[in-house]
């Protein structure tokens, strides 16, 4: 399908042609709509409201060091991701940075690896409805009363199932209804954030320094307090990812080699901001540290306790409009790669896949089919105790991975001089390039290494206790990587290249770094 452009179009549309791609996707979205669409990817209040209860009970208050831990290291990422935006603002930005910046195998490999991890995030993302609407009302907790083994486990996924049915309907109804309500959604999400910083600091009763305590969670770790620390710091990963969905909505932007770098750094920065001081003063306006309520019901018990039972539950339900917007935001950027790939006929059935609905202009397939995969992964989680902290850690897993797939080639290309920003004084690292990116690949190796480890505390902390549980991260990701590059490598990519409809009349210009044909 074939959207045709107005003239003041076609220069938001050059970069286009340097893949080989005509645009097809309706350009629709200003700058306010592409930052919300990495903000809400990002999601403060969903992250830090998800898995607050694992940061503190794994590391104490001290955790909140990881915050600005990842913060540094994710913002590095985000730099060259924004560099990367100004030049090639594109759908399914990690993909075809990976395919243009190194090679169309890396690329296929990056796009897979984040393409799953986005299925992943989807169903990760949608069970935090569990962590939130039981604490509003005993009504939302339909499967049993939320004490037996399996009761919450399966709660969740029979709640998480409506919301990512939601997520489904309206990405497939065009990406102007879905920016309205992401954009609507995020609205809310900041001034609920801005009103609960408020009333937590009106509130405060003990100082910052309750950051220093870690309440012993170092005692079980060979290395002391470092060991829980860096378990905890799954929590805070968890939340500052998915920035580069502003650039994967490229083509359905306007001025998008402006608008997606500025998006990406204002996204990550509000977050940290915001986010951090969120989980400070939550810290320091609890009434007690004492007891497992923070361990186990986590921010959602905060706010009840601090601000009480009406305007606790009030934000509670902003809480819930902030996840839900996530797993929007999430399941588009899942299809936008899922497009991108299809188009280079690099997926099964791929000429369907990258078919846009001729009314709503957007692909249709791929949201269907991502959605009933997320539903999946809750299926076969459903009797899983730890189906939160699993669920998650590995869909952050894979985000870092791809991550590497881009950072790790696009510093290769600089090392070897190859590498060109955008000029016209778009977005540029300029001479901090290079240590920039060097950071960015430490990092992403250093917390892929950390979050992959085969942790009892993480992935079987509570019965049945099997080898296989404690190392699912590792099999799961080895078996996704392996067994998809294998599928790669030996079909698919012998099928690679632009398909017909989706494809310039004109050759595609040619630069030092134009992605090699494929072997």
């Amino acid at each position: 399908m074939t959207t045709s452009q107005q003239p003041a179009d076609h220069q938001d549309d050059a970069e286009l042609a340097e893949f080989g791609y005509k645009p097809e996707l309706k350009r629709t979205l200003g700058n306010f709509h592409t930052f919300a669409a990495g903000i809400s990817y990002i999601s403060i209040l969903t992250g830090t409201f998800q898995l607050f209860y694992f940061g503190y009970g794994s590391g104490g208050p001290a955790y909140w060091w990881s915050w600005p831990m990842v913060f540094v290291g994710q913002f590095m990422v985000a730099l060259c991701f924004a560099e990367l935006a100004a030049r090639y603002p594109v759908a399914g930005s990690v993909y075809n940075w990976s395919k243009k910046i190194g090679n169309p195998h890396l690329g296929w490999l990056a796009g897979w690896m984040m393409l799953i991890a986005s299925i992943v995030s989807i169903a990760a993302v949608a069970l935090a409805y569990q962590l939130t609407l039981p604490q509003i009302s005993d009504v939302f907790q339909i499967v049993g009363d939320g004490t037996g083994k399996y009761d919450v486990a399966t709660n969740a996924v029979v709640l998480a199932t409506v919301l990512i049915l939601f997520t489904t309907l309206v990405n497939a109804f065009g990406v102007k209804l879905m920016a309205n309500i992401n954009t609507a959604g995020v609205f809310i999400e900041l001034i609920a954030t801005v009103v609960l910083i408020v009333l937590f600091a009106v509130h405060i009763t003990r100082g910052p320094q309750v950051v220093m305590e870690t309440n012993g969670t170092g005692a079980g770790y060979g290395a002391g307090y470092l060991g829980a620390f860096l378990v905890a710091s799954l929590a805070s990963a968890y939340v500052m990812y998915g920035f580069d969905t502003a650039a994967s909505l490229g083509e359905e932007s306007l001025d998008p080699t402006r608008n997606a770098p500025r998006a990406i750094i204002r996204a990550i920065v509000a977050s940290f901001v915001l986010g951090g001081l969120i989980l400070l003063l939550a810290l320091m306006s609890v009434s007690s540290l004492q007891g497992d309520q923070l361990s186990t019901d986590g921010l959602q018990y905060v706010v009840l306790d601090v601000l009480g039972s009406t305007a606790g539950k009030a934000m509670l339900w902003c809480v819930l409009i902030a996840v839900t917007v996530c797993a929007l935001a999430v399941h588009t950027a899942a299809v936008r790669l899922a497009f991108a790939m299809a188009r280079d006929n690099n997926l099964p059935a791929s000429s369907r896949l990258a078919k846009c609905h001729p009314r709503f202009q957007t692909p249709v397939l791929p949201t269907v089919i991502i959605g009933i995969l997320a539903l999946a992964i809750l299926v076969v989680n459903i009797r899983q105790p730890q189906i939160f902290t699993v669920v998650t850690s590995i869909g952050i897993i894979m985000i870092y991975l791809a991550y590497l797939g881009v950072t790790a080639p696009m510093l290769v290309a600089r090392l070897r001089g190859r590498w060109q920003p955008a000029g016209d004084g778009k977005f540029s690292l300029g001479r901090w390039g290079l240590l920039v990116n060097i950071v960015a690949v430490l990092w992403g190796l250093g917390m892929t290494i950390n979050l992959i480890w085969p942790r009892a505390s993480v992935y079987n902390a509570t019965a049945p206790f099997h080898w296989y549980l404690q190392w699912g991260a590792v099999l799961f990701v080895g078996v996704i990587m392996g067994g998809g590059f294998a599928y790669y490598w030996f079909i698919q990519r012998h099928r690679t290249g632009v398909l017909a409809e989706h494809r310039l009349d004109s050759e595609p210009a040619t630069g030092p770094l134009a992605a090699p044909a494929a072997d």
